[in-house]
């Protein structure tokens, strides 16, 4: 039966049961309408702006660039590794762009840096901007960081003019304004989300960057064709700097402070996050922290799941260009097919996840461990499914969306269990698993452009066996070392003379 009333699990674990404590609280007031699912909803969108102006360059690279490779121009007989489209056998790799559209001789060593180059930028900011929004709040981290993508996106047709280094520097600067933006949730949900809902919650909002990896992979293409690709650029930033306004107007940092929220939605929260709720102050755990096994649980299983799901975010499109030849329209939206996918599935496992917890089928621990294993092993798979799939268009992109739809399950598993293993320093835990997470961003798409600079299959078979492996790997490390209990260094004060008494309680 399902529990009728409001529970917290942000309590002290209990040396006789691995499970976690499970304390009642308020009747819960209804999710329709709520300040809290206004909260997603808004942060949907938001990180929907967010990874449009993360993948915008992924697509309009075919159309900026005016040959995959220029050294093949000067070759009389391409070699294609697989067989063109019927139809399309004479015609220009070149995407005919409207008159006046520069276009670049970028080799493929080249665009894998340009690709890379948001995560460097994006690694500089992820463990201050958690540290400063656990501190005074994720609202204006996570609106600025998202408008201040936003503007410097507008600026992308004037540096790729002007040059690789500030085309790359641009990119950089990009991801360094967005760096701020997952920390800055994780805080705020710190802080907003009742622990018996905080799987469909977090996964709802952060199921937004897979939505809008779907929307705006097919609506660049199209873009591109149509109006030029620097018109990619300058709709994708002014709908940043759209969204932006109404977070400012709209969003508070804590139930608390909400203007709209009604006071029976406001004390549930409060009395069900508990003192967990609050900022932690100027003063972090530095030492336990480096020390603790669930976190470093966390943060290499991120980096293994990252590689893959990088790999495909930023080189999907090329390898729908250069290997299946599909025109740019179809491959923006076949490219975009798999993050619609990952999106149902992201969300789906959040209810799941919160009705397992909540029935007390199984602990956090465990439902976090299921959910990431599915999140793995199948994406895994499915990858290694594509590499022998050859030149066949339907295998490769049923195996590939199957592959990302499936991965989408972790959302409800390691990609949230900071707020479970510590939620007052969930934001700075997510920027320090983040930044770890984001260097395969970095990584992943020059390593694939090494792969595949002769764009042969072998290649290519070499990147999807890579991303499975490393997947796998990271599956095993947090089944053995992962956890969904609150650790003793992320307590309050209060929490551990609870502790105590508890443990007099049980002796």
């Amino acid at each position: 039966m399902p529990l009728s009333n409001g529970y917290s699990i942000n309590s002290a674990p209990s040396d006789e049961e691995d499970s976690e404590c499970l304390i009642e609280t308020d009747a819960v007031p209804p999710q329709c309408c709520s300040a809290r699912l206004n909260l997603a909803v808004l942060m949907f969108f938001g990180f929907s702006v967010v990874y449009g102006l993360r993948v915008n360059l992924s697509v309009a690279m075919v159309a900026m660039v005016n040959t995959t490779d220029p050294a093949l121009e000067k070759n009389s007989s391409n070699v294609h590794a697989c067989p063109l489209v019927p139809g399309t056998e004479n015609t220009s790799e070149t995407i005919l762009q409207p008159k006046g559209i520069p276009q670049y001789q970028w080799d493929s060593l080249t665009q894998g840096w340009l690709l890379g180059a948001f995560f460097f930028g994006y690694l500089g900011t992820q463990i201050p901007g958690g540290y400063l929004a656990g501190h005074y709040g994720g609202s204006i981290f996570l609106g600025m960081g998202v408008l201040g993508t936003a503007a410097l996106t507008l600026l992308t047709p004037l540096a790729a003019q002007l040059g690789l280094y500030w085309l790359f520097a641009l990119r950089a600067l990009e991801g360094f304004g967005e760096g701020v933006t997952f920390p800055a949730m994780m805080a705020m949900w710190a802080r907003w989300a009742p622990p018996l809902e905080r799987s469909r919650l977090m996964t709802l909002s952060g199921s937004g960057a897979s939505f809008g990896a779907f929307v705006a992979l097919p609506l660049t293409g199209y873009i591109c064709q149509t109006l030029g690709w620097p018109a990619v650029f300058y709709l994708c930033g002014g709908a940043g700097c759209l969204w932006a306004v109404f977070w400012f107007v709209l969003v508070s940092d804590d139930p608390r402070t909400h203007r709209r929220i009604s006071k029976e939605e406001r004390d549930y929260i409060i009395n069900s996050i508990g003192p967990q709720g609050t900022g932690h102050g100027w003063s972090v755990p530095v030492l336990p922290m480096l020390l603790s096994i669930p976190l470093w649980a966390i943060i290499i299983t991120q980096m293994c799941s990252n590689w893959a799901y990088y790999t495909l975010l930023t080189s999907l499109p090329t390898y729908m260009d250069n290997i299946l030849h599909f025109d740019l329209k179809s491959n923006s939206f076949l490219s975009a097919l798999p993050y619609l996918g990952g999106w149902l599935f992201s969300t789906l496992s959040g209810v799941v996840a919160d009705s397992l917890i909540e029935r007390r089928v199984f602990s956090v621990t465990v439902v976090r461990k299921l959910f990431t294993l599915t999140g793995m092993l199948l994406p895994a798979a499915f990858l290694v499914a594509v590499s022998f799939s050859g030149c066949s268009h339907i295998l490769t992109v049923t195996f590939l969306t199957l592959s990302t739809a499936t991965g989408g399950t972790s959302a409800a598993g390691v990609f949230i269990n900071q707020i479970d293993i510590a939620p007052r320093y969930a934001g700075f835990l997510l920027g320090i698993t983040n930044t770890f997470g984001t260097i395969p961003g970095v990584v992943a798409p020059i390593a694939t452009g090494y792969f595949t600079k002769d764009h042969t299959l072998a290649g290519w078979r070499n990147v999807f066996w890579a991303a499975g492996g490393i997947n796998v790997g990271g599956a095993l490390i947090y089944t053995i070392f992962g956890s969904g209990k609150i650790q003793s260094w992320a307590m309050t004060e209060e929490e551990r003379e609870e502790a105590e008494r508890n443990r007099s309680i049980s002796t």
